[in-house]
């Protein structure tokens, strides 16, 4: 079961985003919000590089199977046109909308995954990553974009830092 998002969650990520060892503390925080508030098997955070049409993962919490630094490049399809340039949510319900996007659906299926959301990070008008969480079929709902949007903005400036090798701790 989830809960609504309350002021208290947005507190815990103010005061995690002025903790040290960023990018990691405000990462794991958003992970923990987001799993009480909407809910996940599986949760990545993506960089965004937009001179290599690529997005690279910065944070998982199932490093076995998605590890950090895993590439993917992201050019020319709907669901790149969609996140990476206008900046919309994607919602997918069943595993057949996973199928329909994802080179790695064979890989979330067998993990009994068969709903996805994922989330633009934007700053200045551009993406700068994604916030993704994956469950079972059917689980992401229309109000689950708008709270995922308001978690994810809190992940912009840690995915800018990283795109310009600033961090206070080691690159995750």
């Amino acid at each position: 079961m989830t809960r609504p998002l309350q002021i208290h969650d947005l507190e815990q990520l103010s005061s995690a985003m002025r903790q040290p060892g960023q990018p990691m503390t405000l990462f794991r925080a958003v992970a923990a919000v987001a799993a009480e508030t909407i809910g996940y098997r599986l949760f990545t955070i993506m960089a965004y590089d937009a001179r290599e049409h690529e997005v690279e993962r910065v944070f998982t919490n199932m490093p076995d199977v998605y590890p950090n630094g895993g590439r993917k490049k992201k050019h020319g399809t709907p669901w790149s046109m969609q996140i990476l340039q206008e900046l919309q949510p994607f919602r997918g319900e069943t595993v057949h909308d996973i199928r329909a996007a994802f080179d790695d659906h064979t890989v979330m299926t067998e993990l009994g995954l068969g709903s996805i959301l994922n989330i633009p990070i934007a700053f200045d008008g551009r993406c700068v990553g994604t916030m993704n969480l994956t469950h079972v079929e059917h689980w992401y709902k229309r109000e689950h974009e708008d709270a995922g949007l308001l978690l994810g903005s809190f992940l912009a400036s840690a995915l800018i830092n990283l795109a310009h090798g600033i961090s206070s701790g080691n690159r995750p």
